[in-house]
């Protein structure tokens, strides 16, 4: 083995069609296939340390101590890693972000995305892009799309081989700004993990996995062809189409916050007055305006006007999940990197 320790950061996506709901719970397969967009600026940084010092498998999240489920997470993705290696040390895991966990903006797919390639890297493995790709989605499913760069497709495939994230355009395909609107930092009271177990008691759930190749066709199609209009309209359709899914559920999940419902009222106002903007949400209550780069500074403006906006994070697309060669102290008092 050439090395016990290495360093990765990944970017979290936001899903343009999302994923909501899987197939098959433990190997994460979704129950339709999803697009995203890597968000540049927006970084989980994560070092893996395999040694013999402890005796279990450690946690530090933004520089407290982590146990309980989250360990447990973490554990089982390395327990897959130290299988194909055939290691047996347990792992320090250090890991920082620089924007908000588990408040709606995908920290767990730039999570598992960063451990996927530190962890594998440290213990000597060298896999594929498709093969990371497999890997990270068995700790979030989300996190299959923060491995390749720019605009990605996940294809939900039938098995652990075929469920496979790539990209379907590079990071300079398409000069977009997601506007990520903060109306609550905070950590939600539902993690997307219990929701998606959820999702087939709601009855709006198969009409929606059903239509879910034909607004994959149209997303795809929007990026190819860089055409913001037919973007706006399908992604802010597959967003509602989640929301509503979440809402039946029973239990319901509500993530809105009045804020987040302001917001989707005046976007598409603005839309109509000529501002390139449209939005999309993840499971939480902060509200992603996607807009052409022109467009972006008069968006951006307009957003922190909105009572509940309680500040405005910029991202363009991002690169792929890469090795760096050391751990960055700056980023863990949220200082971009």
């Amino acid at each position: 083995m050439s090395n016990y320790t290495a360093t990765a950061i990944a970017h979290p996506n936001i899903a343009f069609i999302k994923y909501w709901g899987n197939r098959d719970a433990r190997l994460r397969i979704p129950v339709n296939g999803s697009i995203s967009m890597n968000l540049a600026g927006l970084v989980t940084q994560t070092r893996v340390t395999f040694r013999t010092e402890h005796e279990t498998d450690v946690l530090n999240l933004n520089r407290v101590a982590v146990y309980g489920k989250a360990l447990e997470r973490v554990s089982l993705m390395l327990d897959l890693v130290r299988e194909m290696a055939g290691l047996h040390l347990p792992a320090e895991v250090v890991s920082a972000n620089n924007f908000p966990t588990g408040a709606g903006i995908a920290s767990s797919a730039a999570a598992f995305a960063a451990l996927a390639l530190a962890a594998t890297q440290a213990a000597g493995l060298h896999l594929s892009e498709a093969e990371l790709s497999r890997l990270a989605r068995r700790g979030s499913g989300s996190a299959a799309r923060s491995i390749p760069g720019g605009f990605v497709e996940w294809k939900a495939g039938e098995s652990d081989q075929d469920s496979v994230a790539f990209s379907i355009a590079a990071l300079d395909h398409w000069d977009l700004v997601d506007l990520v609107a903060i109306v609550q930092a905070g950590q939600k009271a539902v993690g997307s993990s219990e929701g998606h177990a959820l999702a087939g008691a709601s009855p709006l759930q198969m009409a929606r996995v059903q239509d879910a190749s034909r607004r994959l066709d149209l997303c795809r199609s929007a990026i190819l062809h860089c055409d913001f209009d037919a973007l706006a309209q399908v992604i802010e359709l597959d967003s509602n189409l989640m929301h509503a899914v979440m809402m039946t559920s029973t239990p319901p999940l509500f993530y809105w916050e009045p804020a987040s419902v302001a917001l989707m009222k005046r976007v598409p106002e603005w839309r109509r007055a000529g501002l390139a903007v449209c939005y999309t949400l993840d499971a939480g209550p902060n509200v992603h305006v996607i807009c052409a780069a022109s467009a972006a500074a008069e968006a951006r403006g307009q957003l922190l006007q909105v009572a509940g906006v309680e500040q405005v994070l910029i991202a363009r697309p991002g690169g792929p999940a890469r090795l760096v060669s050391g751990y960055d102290r700056a980023i863990e008092h949220g200082i971009s990197a």
